[in-house]
């Protein structure tokens, strides 16, 4: 094999441009040493590579003429029979060349810059869409240099910039340390290309505890929501369609250790994984944690405004320092979520208008619309863990926990004593009204028999009547 198929070869490794590339720049590389030699007009010239590529040819092909006006591309009838004895005007030769006697020497210098550049072009090319795929991927280097905070990183084919922003407060690194990051873009520099890392992500938690569970790589449990101070607090709500499997549990593991690998990763931020919940009240609830929220009020349901009701123990915790706790919460939930305690809303009266004044935003046009209580969780008072284990058995539906509370199958409830029992019967006596069915059946009845009577003269009449009996005046009946 020539050294010429070698250089292709290693140039193939180096690069990351496969073979056939490298043959179209050594192509375009002898074609502009020609050119240069011979003028940028002409393309006449042929380049053939061996099949092993052990060698490669270049030719000018030429037109056999009677009288030779241009001895680039033509050449004369004589010389033409001497290289090829059959030869006729008008015919085609290809002559080969030797580039290193028929070219300028300047020429050489052309082919090669032109050479360089079409290799890195290739190359910048080709590298830049292998990385826009790993775009939102995770990916490992290491530390190289800072330069005015920005940290440079090493990932083998090209250099990663971890810029200030995307950096955690956390964290400090020295040469040579491992650093795994988020690919956030690519982007194209003179050099070549630089591919922006980031650490501060939320996709960069959510691809750390995909790794780190396997539930939610096979989908049974689904991250809905993330949000992020990096450096400080992450909150994470996580859910599952499958009634035997606790995405909490799933994804803290056991004894922890599965959240404690994400929080090494993360340098020691804490982290909140919490159940999420369609029902606001509940979610927002568990958005809180780990304050323990007594009752969620809805106030606009339009605006997204809720009221989060705490004990005065919880009051600081549910805010959190510098407000991050609720703040994370409202990104968390994508509502406004106001905290405060009993005694901050004992003179309002938002308990008894909670529903209602989220119906009024949900059925515009009428007149006065209440939203039923429908949901234990929604019950004020109730404690966001009895209001849970209550949905896992199955009587979180009022209905449901009324019946099963009063035939005594709720005994077997897990998690919930006898006493919170009662207490939420309790507080289901105080919050709903129970419409009885022979009640209902009777009102139905009563308005089937109302009676009608004739406008002039007030006699009796039926709603089949055009006349009336009696007097003769003519009605009609309308429904309003």
């Amino acid at each position: 094999m020539s050294e010429m198929a070698d250089a292709i070869r290693a140039l193939s490794a180096e690069k990351g441009i496969d073979e056939s590339s490298i043959k179209q720049t050594i192509e375009r590389t002898i074609l502009a040493a020609y050119q240069k030699s011979f003028g940028k007009g002409y393309d006449n010239c042929i380049i053939k590579f061996a099949d092993d590529m052990s060698e490669v040819s270049v030719y000018a092909r030429k037109t056999v003429v009677d009288g030779v006006y241009d001895p680039v591309i033509e050449i004369e009838l004589e010389d033409a029979q001497r290289l090829a004895p059959e030869a006729a005007v008008h015919d085609t030769l290809d002559i080969e060349l030797d580039p290193k006697h028929d070219f300028q020497r300047g020429a050489v210098s052309v082919g090669k810059q032109e050479a360089h550049k079409d290799l890195n072009e290739n190359s910048s090319r080709k590298l830049l869409d292998e990385y826009k795929e790993k775009i939102g991927q995770i990916i490992i280097g290491y530390y190289q240099r800072e330069h005015k905070g920005n940290i440079y990183v090493e990932l083998g084919k090209v250099e990663g910039v971890l810029p200030v922003k995307f950096q955690s407060p956390r964290e400090v690194y020295e040469k040579n340390d491992r650093i795994r990051a988020l690919v956030k873009d690519v982007k194209k520099i003179p050099s070549g290309i630089q591919v922006i890392l980031s650490r501060t992500d939320e996709q960069f938690v959510r691809n750390i505890i995909e790794l780190e569970v396997p539930e939610i790589q096979d989908g049974t449990i689904s991250i809905r929501g993330i949000a992020r101070e990096a450096g400080y607090r992450t909150k994470i709500a996580v859910a599952t369609n499958r009634i035997d499997v606790d995405p909490v549990g799933a994804c803290v593991g056991l004894k922890g250790v599965r959240i404690q690998n994400v929080i090494r990763e993360l340098e020691g931020e804490k982290i909140d994984v919490l159940r999420y919940d369609e029902d606001p009240h509940v979610f927002i609830k568990n958005a809180l944690s780990p304050a323990e929220v007594k009752q969620v009020i809805i106030k606009d349901f339009e605006k997204r405004e809720a009221l989060a009701v705490v004990s005065e123990d919880n009051f600081s915790i549910a805010i959190g320092k510098q407000g991050q706790n609720v703040r994370l919460a409202n990104r968390l939930c994508n509502w406004s979520i106001d905290v405060k305690t009993d005694a901050q809303i004992s003179d309002e009266d938002l308990r008894e208008n909670d529903t209602r004044r989220a119906a009024e935003e949900l059925f515009s046009g009428a007149e006065t619309a209440y939203e039923e209580i429908l949901t234990v969780a929604q019950l004020p008072g109730i404690s966001q863990e009895v209001a849970e284990s209550l949905k896992n058995a199955g009587y979180d539906d009022i209905e449901a926990f009324v019946s099963a509370y009063e035939n005594g199958s709720l005994a077997q409830v897990e998690g919930v004593t006898k006493e919170q029992l009662d207490e939420v019967s309790r507080i289901i006596n105080e919050n709903v009204e129970f419409e009885d069915e022979e009640d209902a059946e009777q009102q139905d009845d009563e308005a089937e028999e109302e009676e009608y009577f004739c406008p002039e003269c007030g006699a009796k009449i039926t709603p089949d009547m055009t006349r009336c009996p009696k007097c003769g005046v003519e009605f009609s009946f309308e429904e309003e």
